[in-house]
């Protein structure tokens, strides 16, 4: 099929229809696990590269819409792919591929009726996040969203045997339907009379006073933040994430939490359309103290896949700082200054989908292999699995914020918007700006810490376990092709972002001028492909070919150095061993240990419990527990308020029916009074 031969939006739907046939096609009969494992996944990695090749070409074109004959009577579904959908359904398209072509192989060893059921959930996974992206009236919009959230929870609960993974599956359906009631109240809000009203072109046509549309603004901040991991609702995420199988975890944090922040851009600067720089403050205060609790509570953590759920709490947290700049920024009449802020909440999508799912990616080869998830059981997994590691190293570079990697460079553009602060009337804004931008510059030191430990402790040093000592992969290596294939795939675009992000920026760009009608100045766009120009060239540049050059030179010098100095001999000698002669895995230091310093000064975030070892104990044991505070401070109060209203309200059904016909005579009389 030539795609370009196709309207775009027919395309995308296209696109999006073949992953339902594909989850569908899986439930055929076969008694072999292979012809999904080796037939179904590696065709919908292709679908996955039509669909970033679709929307890339249609980056920078005018919006294409379509009216589909589905829904319900004189309520069809309408579609739309315009500037934003189709940046969105890049992401998705780019990391889908990757993530989908590992789960080929991660997958093929499971029965073959489980392997359909995953494919299923799988495949429709990903079609509803497509028709999210491409909705166009709140009516579809809802149903794909919900078709997604259903879609994401029977996939979280595979392993449904387990209480733990049921308890994850249960809060996280619970927060999304309650974010998904938030969204149906905003739309409410937006809404007019009319049939037609539940098109977004309604929508946007719906003339709100400032009240009306700060409580549209903050009705969708509850609901899109709720799916984000926004702090306080982010409780599901460190649960859900780990709970899911590895591929499943990749598609959830690469690319189902950016579909939240493509619901909030859709709402604010298209529906809404002019947001307030009040808005602005609070996202962005709201995003730069999420970075920094996520990160926290990220060093804290033994499990790595649950470290790695903490993390994308800390990367939704530095979105949400870009997309308030923007606000503000926007609210405040400087367009340019916003649209920078608006490109590198955008850059920083597309960075965190690849270096994300990449991570997940390596961790779900290490559990795999090794049976653990325990950062303090593993150790030395670098010889045993060199190629896992150094794409893992990779995604821990990137994720670091380390040049010349694609992390660096959207958190770099949105210290670059934090800047220009200056140009604000507003004193206070003047003063809160900076501020934002140190708790973003501390979350990323925090975050280069946090990766240093997954790292060391993980790949690093001896095997701290029985199992680890005895890692093995597929045969003779530690990852299969497929596996491989897909971790490479993501690795590279950590380069090409972090390598090219002037051509990124033009692209993103486009993005800004389609959906706030404002972009960078031309001072910005002409500066080449060798500097990332924010402003003028004059005020700041970044040369990330030239980084990457003289990182190479300086490489090979050293390599030219040793080879000709010293003929490349080889000195071997043991290592300083501190006065003790046996080295061993103990002496190592520890998950807990790396996060001590931490936990001592900001103690009064965390709920801590620990066991300190008696100098009695035969076999001596430190044990520790960091838990969140969000959960036992504020969810846990309403779950038993929740639990004694039922409580009291239950003793109502009495089971007699006289009792229920007073009920409903004294509601008769109530309507009589109160009614008129």
């Amino acid at each position: 099929m030539n795609l370009a031969s196709f309207p775009s939006a027919e395309a995308a739907v296209g696109i999006g229809l073949a992953w339902l046939a594909l989850g569908a096609f899986s439930l055929l009969e076969s008694e072999r696990a292979r012809f999904v494992a080796r037939g179904v996944f590696p065709l919908s990695a292709l679908v996955s590269f039509a669909l970033a090749a679709l929307a890339l070409r249609t980056l920078g074109d005018p919006a294409d819409t379509l009216t589909l004959p589905l829904g319900l009577p004189d309520l069809p579904f309408h579609v739309r792919l315009d500037g934003l959908s189709a940046f969105f359904l890049c992401l998705l398209g780019v990391c889908s591929f990757g993530i989908t072509l590992y789960a080929s192989d991660y997958f093929r060893s499971e029965s073959v009726q489980k392997l359909r059921l995953l494919s299923l959930q799988y495949h429709w996974f990903l079609a509803s996040m497509t028709f999210v992206l491409l909705a166009d009236d709140a009516y579809m919009f809802m149903v794909a969203w919900e078709a997604m959230a259903l879609s994401s929870y029977f996939l979280v609960v595979t392993e449904h045997r387990q209480g733990t993974i049921r308890r994850a599956a249960f809060i996280y359906l619970l927060i999304a339907h309650i974010g998904a009631l938030s969204i149906l109240l905003c739309f409410g809000v937006l809404h007019e009379a009319g049939v037609e009203a539940y098109s977004f072109d309604a929508l946007r046509q719906a003339q709100l006073t400032p009240f009306w549309a700060s409580v549209a603004f903050l009705l969708a901040l509850v609901g899109f933040g709720a799916k984000a991991g926004m702090m306080p609702l982010h409780v599901w995420l460190p649960d859900a994430h780990p709970a899911a199988p590895s591929p499943v975890s990749a598609l959830m944090s690469g690319v189902m939490l950016k579909t939240a922040i493509y619901g909030l851009v859709r709402v604010v600067f298209d529906l809404i359309g002019s947001p307030m720089w009040q808005w602005g403050l609070l996202v962005a205060g709201m995003g730069a103290t999420t970075a920094l609790f996520g990160i926290l509570y990220a060093l804290q953590q033994n499990d790595l896949k649950r470290l790695l759920a903490y993390s994308s709490v800390e990367n939704i947290g530095i979105i949400l700082v870009g997309l308030g700049l923007a606000m503000i920024f926007f609210g405040s009449g400087h367009p340019e200054a916003g649209a920078l802020g608006l490109i590198g909440a955008f850059y920083h999508c597309l960075n965190h989908g690849a270096y994300k799912s990449l991570l997940f990616l390596g961790a779900g080869t290490v559990l795999r292999s090794t049976g653990m998830r325990n950062l303090n059981e593993m150790g030395g997994l670098i010889h045993r699995m060199p190629q896992v590691a150094g794409y893992f190293l990779v995604g821990s570079l990137a994720i670091s914020a380390l040049p010349p990697l694609n992390g660096f460079v959207s958190e770099w553009l949105m210290l670059q918007t934090a800047l220009q602060a200056g140009q604000l009337d507003n004193g206070v804004l003047r003063s809160l700006v900076p501020l934002l931008a140190a708790m973003l510059a501390l979350a990323a030191a925090l975050t280069a810490r946090c990766f240093v430990k997954a790292f060391g402790i993980a790949f690093l040093g001896q095997p701290r376990g029985v199992v680890s000592e005895h890692a093995h992969g597929h045969g003779e290596e530690d990852a299969s092709l497929f596996e491989r294939l897909g971790m490479a795939w993501l690795a590279v675009w950590c380069l090409v972002l972090g390598v090219f992000p002037s051509t990124v920026v033009g692209l993103l760009n486009q993005v800004s001028l389609s959906v706030a009608g404002a972009g960078l100045p031309p001072s910005a766009l002409e500066a080449g492909v060798l500097w990332l120009v924010p402003s003028t060239q004059a005020r700041a540049s970044y040369g990330p070919i030239v980084f990457l050059l003289v990182i190479a030179v300086v490489v090979l010098i050293t390599y030219v150095t040793v080879r000709v100095c010293f003929h490349g001999r080889l000195r071997r000698a043991p290592p300083w061993d501190c006065g003790f002669p046996e080295q061993t895995a103990r002496m190592q230091d520890s998950s807990e240990g790396f996060g001590q310093s931490i936990r001592v000064i900001f103690a009064p975030i965390f709920r801590i419990a620990q066991r300190v070892p008696n100098p009695e104990d035969a076999q001596p044991k430190f044990e520790l527990r960091v838990e969140d505070k969000h959960w036992h401070g504020f969810y846990l109060p309403i779950a038993r308020a929740v639990e004694y209203l039922s409580a009291r309200i239950g003793k109502l059904q009495q089971g007699r029916i006289s009792t229920y016909l007073l009920y409903s005579f004294v509601t008769l009389i109530a309507l009589l009074v109160f009614v008129r």
